[in-house]
């Protein structure tokens, strides 16, 4: 995704956020859920229940932008299986959610042999 921005950090705030928020409120969010500082050189990005939106909160040094897409038909594949408040992803991580990928990926296997 191009932005007007290259962000060192992108974090993804795991619990559901009620759309209805704007960019105070999601700041309010980033500061008190998250516990990050919403100035720094970071992407904060939120998603809806039904996974069907996603918001992008950032500060670009003169003020701070809000970046908004929905789906029409499909939902995007947002990391549910994670007890973390938030998880920090890369660009291409991001890429990839906003294109309808997995960002976590498989989950390793732990197998023990029996017998042995």
């Amino acid at each position: 995704m191009k932005m007007f921005v290259e962000p060192a950090d992108i974090y993804l705030y795991m619990d559901i956020v009620d759309f209805r928020k704007s960019i105070n409120g999601l700041i309010v969010v980033v500061e008190q859920d998250m516990g990050l500082n919403p100035f720094r050189d970071a992407l904060f990005v939120f998603c809806n229940k039904k996974r069907d939106k996603v918001k992008i909160l950032y500060w670009d040094k003169t003020g701070f932008a809000l970046w908004y897409k929905r789906l029409e038909k499909h939902r995007f594949k947002w990391p549910v299986e994670t007890e973390l408040q938030q998880l920090h992803v890369s660009e291409q991580q991001l890429q990839w959610l906003l294109s309808g990928y997995d960002v976590i990926g498989h989950q390793p296997l732990h197998y023990n042999a029996s017998g042995l």
